[in-house]
C-alpha cells in the first residue's frame, strides 16, 4: 500500500472520500478505499466546488505573491505571466462559483 501524505489524512476531504489523492504526491489513485459512501453525489459536489474554490483563491494569492517578487527582482516579464495565471485562475474559481449557484437553484 502506498505511503500517503498526512497533508491527506488530515484534509477532512480526503478523510470523507471527497477527494483523491492529487498533484500534491507521487502516487496517483482512480479508485476509493473506502467502500462507504456517506455523502450524495449532489453533497459531494458542492462540497468539491467549495473546496476547489479555495483551492484555486490560495494558487492566485501565491502566484501574485511570486509576480511581486518577479519585479522585485527585474523580472518584468515573468511578473506579468504570474499575474495572468492568478487572473485565469481567479476566472475558474469564478466558473466554480457560477456552478455551485446553479446546484443551489436545482
Amino acid at each position: 500500500m502506498p505511503k500517503i501524505p498526512t497533508l491527506f489524512i488530515l484534509h477532512p476531504f480526503y478523510k470523507e472520500g471527497i477527494i483523491k489523492m492529487s498533484h500534491h504526491s507521487d502516487h496517483h489513485h482512480d479508485h476509493h478505499h473506502d467502500t462507504q459512501e456517506t455523502l450524495s453525489y449532489e453533497e459531494k459536489l458542492v462540497k468539491l466546488l467549495a473546496h476547489w474554490i479555495r483551492h484555486n483563491d490560495d494558487h492566485a494569492e501565491t502566484y501574485r505573491e511570486w509576480a511581486k517578487r518577479a519585479k522585485e527582482n527585474d523580472m518584468a516579464d515573468v511578473c506579468a505571466l504570474l499575474e495572468e495565471a492568478a487572473e485565469i485562475t481567479m476566472s475558474i474559481s469564478k466558473t466554480f462559483e457560477k456552478a455551485a449557484n446553479v446546484m443551489r437553484e436545482t
